[in-house]
Parts: C-alpha cells; structure tokens; sequence
C-alpha cells in the first residue's frame, strides 16, 4: 500500500552526522519537558498543559507552511487519539509508580516493538550494527528499571500499556509524516487536536474552576514545555523521513540519558549504580547507530 511512498526503505541506511545530532538534541528537549511534568503538582494538568503550549507554538508557523496531503490527514487524526492516549497514561503511571521504573519500561519497550516489527510492517532493512545499536540502546534503558524492579505491579503494567501506545503512534506518524510531503507541517497540525481532547476530559472529571486554577498559575510551565515536546517530535519525525523508523526511535531514547543528568545537576536527585550504567550503555549504543 506505501511501496511508492516508502521505496527509499528497500535499501540500506546509514545515519548521517545532522540526522543523530538532531535527533539526540530533539532527546534533549524530550527530557526537559519529561522534567517539567515532574517537577509539577499535578501530572494530569501539567501533561494537558505542555500539550497545549505544543499547539499554541505551532499556530503561528501553520500559514508558512504547505498542507499535509490529503492521505495524511487520517494519520493526524489517529495520532492525535493515540496522543491523548500517551498523556494520559503517562500521568496515571506516575501516580502509581516511581519515574526510575515508569520511564525507563515506557520508553525502552517502544523500540524493541519497534524494531520487532519493523520490517513487517513498514519492508525497512537494518544493517546488522543498526540491529546491535538499537537493542544496545534498549538494553541500556531496561537497565534503569533494575533500581525499581520492586515497584508496583500497576505501574508495571500501565508504562508496558503506553510502550504499546509509543510505539503505535511511532509507526502512524512515521508513515504519516512521509505522505503529508512535509514532516514539519505534519507535527504542527498533529499538534492541534490532542490538547483539546485532554482538557475537554480534565474539565468533565475535575470541573472548569479547577482546571482554570491551575492553568492561571501554571501557563508559563505549559508553554515552555509545549515548545520544547512539539520541537522534539518534529526533529524525530523529520529523521524518520531519512532513516528508519526503528533506529530514530532507539536513538531518541537516549533522552532518558539526558534526563539523567537534569535529575541529578538540576533536581538534585540521588542517583543508584544503575543509572550511570544504564547511561554508559545508552552512550554506547548512539556510538555504534553512527558507527553502523
């Protein structure tokens, strides 16, 4: 069905030097708003409130650019239910369970899917090392979880349910943003609907008052966070339209490296032996996805 979309993949990839630092700094970005929701007092709101400073810093680039095609307008509405979807679950993990294990099972679960899949479902052929880096990197981030491997069995199974939604959403904007024609376009209209569907949801349960509290009070956090989440997805998308899916979405995991240092030099969290492991084998394997 995308064979005419999607012949480039037929053949092997090799990561050029713009599309890793790219994407590694879309991980740094990704950290950083991670680290705002969880900085915040309330994961629901906050997650709403990040994903509507995304569309509200998309707004005003949407004239400069072309519209998706039309074959991709049904892959930003299924992003946007699966977005919605992703928040959503990432705010009921964290209320069950400690970042050191929700984070890690959530975002190292996707690309082994990922990568398990791929070539089922989208024909792309990886180089050998391209396999190596990418279960490499995926080795590093399950590390992290042995430092909480006694943490709640609900969280446990809530963060596996959103690696399933990562890596879901993962495949329908990656082949999205190859049939919109223009991967940024793409990302900034994608980014429109999932804000109204999390606040619609936050009012129906918590009431307006509440939701327009903390909105008054948290909105500088929202945007922020909402430029760095929508500037990160759109720099993986982007990749995704040069390399294969599966390899952009392990080495946009090395976010949780980055998130690492933010927890220990800006948070002032201790961190176990676990962790600095897990980040020389995250290290590793972006060395060896460039080196492939």
């Amino acid at each position: 069905m995308f064979s005419h979309v999607l012949l480039h993949c037929s053949g092997t990839f090799i990561l050029a030097l713009d599309v890793v630092l790219l994407v590694l700094f879309g991980a740094l970005l990704h950290a950083t708003w991670n680290a705002i929701i969880k900085a915040g007092t309330d994961k629901s709101l906050d997650a709403a409130l990040i994903s509507a400073g995304g569309a509200v810093a998309s707004v005003p680039f949407l004239p400069l650019l072309p519209l998706p095609q039309p074959q991709a307008w049904p892959f930003i509405g299924a992003s946007a239910i699966l977005q919605f979807a992703y928040f959503q679950l990432v705010a009921a993990a964290y209320r069950a369970g400690d970042i050191g294990l929700v984070y890690p099972l959530m975002r190292g679960g996707a690309p082994l899917l990922i990568v398990a899949t791929s070539g089922f479902i989208l024909g792309e052929n990886l180089t050998g090392g391209a396999i190596i880096g990418t279960m490499t990197i995926c080795a590093g981030i399950m590390t992290l979880a042995f430092e909480a491997r006694h943490g709640s069995r609900h969280a446990i199974v809530l963060a596996l349910m959103n690696a399933c939604v990562i890596a879901t959403y993962t495949y329908v904007d990656g082949i999205g943003a190859r049939l919109s024609g223009n991967a940024v376009s793409y990302t900034l209209w994608m980014s429109l609907l999932p804000p109204v569907l999390l606040f619609a949801w936050a009012i129906s349960q918590r009431g307006l008052p509440t939701v327009g509290k903390h909105i008054r009070r948290n909105w500088w956090r929202g945007l922020i966070g909402g430029a760095g989440s929508i500037a990160s997805y759109g720099l993986a998308l982007w990749a995704m339209t040069r390399a294969p899916v599966a390899t952009v979405a392990a080495l946009r995991e090395t976010a949780i490296l980055f998130a690492l240092v933010i927890s220990v030099v800006v948070l002032k969290e201790k961190a176990s032996v676990w962790r600095y492991l897990a980040g020389v084998i995250i290290a590793l394997g972006g060395l060896i996805l460039k080196l492939a």
